[in-house]
């Protein structure tokens, strides 16, 4: 019992610490200042290349993920591929039936009557473009969500759940909020990614994933919105849109930020119950990004 008490008191006292160091951080002084009026519950966590954790903004919030999504999930179906499971260049045949009509969909715009891809087709379309019909698609032939949130569990990474696709998302609003995951887990693991001692993937798969993320053509007014133009921002955007009521579920932005020395930083936003424009809200995402960059790069 007085183990117990003693390993709780030491975890308490870490944490104050912790919470005590943030604030007197001129990065999080400063995003918290920007964050003060506007109407949006915003999460925002900043690593820098060592793995320190510079800002921290509701980090341990549990915000709705989105899209987000795609990139955990392009992870779990390339460890399979590691695994001898699939290959990149493995032909897949994409049946009229996958391709919803009422959803996001580059590869159902070029290929509405169904067509054939290899895998590596279909995760670029999926983490590139944010095609919906191209992550259902890999859901199903990995097991479904289930699978990636039990993947990433067993690798210590506990905040986190994917309970449901892209089709059910789209038919219940509240459905969203069964993925989810904290901007620190969020994070952590695309600290733990870019590692070069990453046990995630083989180089070769975690190469072909940074490149796809990279070339990320969704959200280019979020994290890359303010940054010097050219900067490399290897990222993956979600998206809510608005309910009936003004609402944003979910604005988010997460990624690796590449830095003119070659280091970079890890930022993950989450914009969440906001009843700002579309516009303000990744300007938000925008101005932290660039708070964040200005650190990094101090003015001489």
């Amino acid at each position: 019992m007085k183990k117990t008490y003693f390993i709780g008191l030491l975890l308490l006292i870490c944490n104050i610490g912790l919470t005590q160091t943030q604030r007197v951080n001129p990065l999080n002084r400063a995003m918290e200042s920007y964050l003060k009026e506007k109407e949006a519950k915003v999460g925002v966590v900043v690593t820098d290349s060592m793995g320190n954790v510079i800002a921290w903004v509701n980090g341990n919030y549990q915000f709705p993920m989105q899209s987000v999504f795609k990139f955990h999930i392009a992870m779990v179906v390339l460890a399979e591929v590691d695994k001898g499971t699939f290959t990149l260049d493995q032909k897949m045949v994409i049946k009229k039936s996958d391709l919803k009509t009422k959803t996001w969909s580059p590869i159902r715009d070029l290929y509405p009557k169904g067509t054939t891809l290899t895998l590596a087709e279909i995760i670029d379309f999926t983490v590139s473009q944010s095609d919906n019909n191209g992550c259902d698609y890999l859901l199903k032939l990995i097991g479904g969500p289930q699978v990636v949130e039990d993947y990433f569990r067993e690798k210590g990474y506990p905040n986190i759940s994917i309970q449901v696709n892209e089709a059910k998302m789209h038919k219940s609003w509240n459905m969203q909020y069964k993925n989810w995951i904290t901007p620190a887990e969020c994070n952590r693991i695309l600290f733990d990614f870019h590692q070069q001692n990453q046990t995630f993937l083989s180089v070769d798969c975690k190469k072909f994933l940074l490149q796809c993320m990279l070339n990320t053509e969704t959200g280019m007014k979020r994290l890359k919105g303010k940054l010097p133009e050219g900067t490399p921002v290897a990222h993956k955007t979600g998206s809510s849109g608005s309910n009936t009521n003004g609402v944003t579920a979910a604005a988010n932005d997460v990624g690796i930020v590449f830095l003119p020395n070659r280091n970079g930083f890890i930022i993950s936003v989450f914009v969440s119950q906001s009843t700002e424009s579309e516009d303000v809200n990744e300007e938000i995402i925008a101005n932290l990004c660039l708070i964040a960059w200005e650190y990094f790069n101090p003015k001489e």
